[in-house]
């Protein structure tokens, strides 16, 4: 957890910890501020034009999300990190009766009943978590788009709910933005999921491509896995666009960071296409400056729409 450890905060706030008062709601307020912004890769630019008022709420949402992911890689067990995530989805269910105990259920409940989340895409993150335990491969890209349901989708209906615009419309958008960004994520940690033994590229498009399971064990470049990365990262593409009408759909307020969440994803995917797709060589990433750039270009889009699509 950056300067949280995994271990440490299962000490004070585990299943195993020694039961202690509560913590008040501002101090578990801050504790979820501070998680959140102890992780700069998560809130960079973006965080910075989020509504104050609502700041305190996209940190509870987070740090629900944080915890869950930390818990479910907490252990090369899988056996251990079903049990902690049942351990989490029942602290979730003690919230929804009004009973969290726990600092981020604490921080997140005034969020639940400020703006009506039901529990479902809280508890369907837990699901794609549990999937990861014993799923680490995926045959066909509709598998790994129904994987994308649970682990990317309901966090940009979380912050819908949070916008106070959740509808059907909007919901459908929103998930076209997170499941291309998900995808945009694989195809950027190809090399850092395999070193975990997860490979989240369809096999049907490795096997189209002629790229083996012995070239990815090598982490081979060559043409194959340059004509197999081309079909995924077009394809992130194909989502990301299609979300792009949410972006005037949405609350003034809000408008600028769903832009930059999107350009941000396709900047992903054109640092991609610069490496020629080679991402064993190198993890591609987006620059400081970039997204600074992306902040400028995202700011005018929104003022005026007319400034055109935002660019691959």
């Amino acid at each position: 957890m950056s300067q949280f450890s995994v271990a440490t905060e299962l000490a004070r706030y585990g299943p195993h910890a020694r039961r202690a008062e509560p913590l008040a709601r501002a101090e578990a307020v801050a504790y979820c501020r501070n998680l959140a912004r102890g992780h700069y890769e998560n809130f960079t630019v973006a965080s910075w034009l989020l509504p104050r008022h609502l700041l305190p709420h996209f940190y509870a949402v987070y740090a629900y999300c944080r915890w869950a992911d930390d818990l479910a890689d907490e252990t090369d067990e899988p056996e251990e990190s079903l049990k902690l995530l049942d351990w989490w989805e029942g602290q979730l269910r003690r919230c929804y009766s009004g009973q969290a105990e726990h600092p981020v259920f604490i921080a997140l409940l005034s969020t639940i009943e400020e703006f009506s989340i039901p529990p479902e895409p809280f508890a369907r993150l837990l699901t794609a978590f549990r999937q990861d335990q014993w799923v680490t491969r995926y045959a066909t890209a509709e598998d790994l788009l129904g994987y994308c349901r649970n682990s990317a989708n309901p966090v940009g209906r979380l912050v819908l709910y949070v916008g106070k615009c959740h509808n059907e419309e909007h919901g459908e958008l929103s998930d076209s933005i997170c499941t291309g960004l998900q995808l945009a994520n694989f195809c950027q940690d190809v090399a850092r999921d395999w070193a975990r033994d997860r490979v989240y590229l369809p096999r049907a498009t490795l096997d189209q491509a002629g790229y083996t399971d012995e070239m990815f064990a090598r982490g081979q470049y060559n043409e194959a896995f340059r004509q197999a990365m081309r079909v995924e990262v077009d394809r992130a593409e194909h989502y990301l666009r299609g979300g792009e009408a949410l972006v005037e759909l949405m609350p003034t307020e809000l408008r600028i960071d769903i832009a930059l969440f999107i350009a941000g994803g396709l900047s992903i995917l054109r640092a991609i296409r610069d490496l020629d797709y080679n991402v064993w060589r190198r993890r591609p990433r987006v620059s400081r400056l970039k997204q600074l750039g992306l902040l400028t270009r995202c700011w005018w889009r929104t003022k005026w729409p007319s400034f055109g699509r935002l660019a691959a």
